[in-house]
């Protein structure tokens, strides 16, 4: 099934919902953050260091067209 098709019968199905928890639910998934419920606060805090480290230290990393070098000619 493609995922128009999906959502239409997922729609068809909440239209029939009386069901006020399984809509309450719902409503909340519609609401949840969707970096809260990937990132964990280890990687936000790991990420954050890093960009701490790239901004006191620009020049230290490698351009975009050094990595692709080093990658292709391996």
């Amino acid at each position: 099934m493609d995922l128009r098709a999906e959502k239409l019968d997922l729609i068809q199905w909440m239209a029939q919902l009386s069901d006020e928890k399984v809509i309450r639910k719902i409503k909340a998934l519609r609401n949840e953050k969707l970096d809260d419920s990937i990132l964990t606060e280890s990687h936000k805090s790991i990420l954050e260091e890093r960009i701490a480290n790239h901004e006191a230290n620009p020049e230290s990393g490698s351009s975009w067209e050094e990595v692709k070098q080093r990658v292709t000619s391996k």
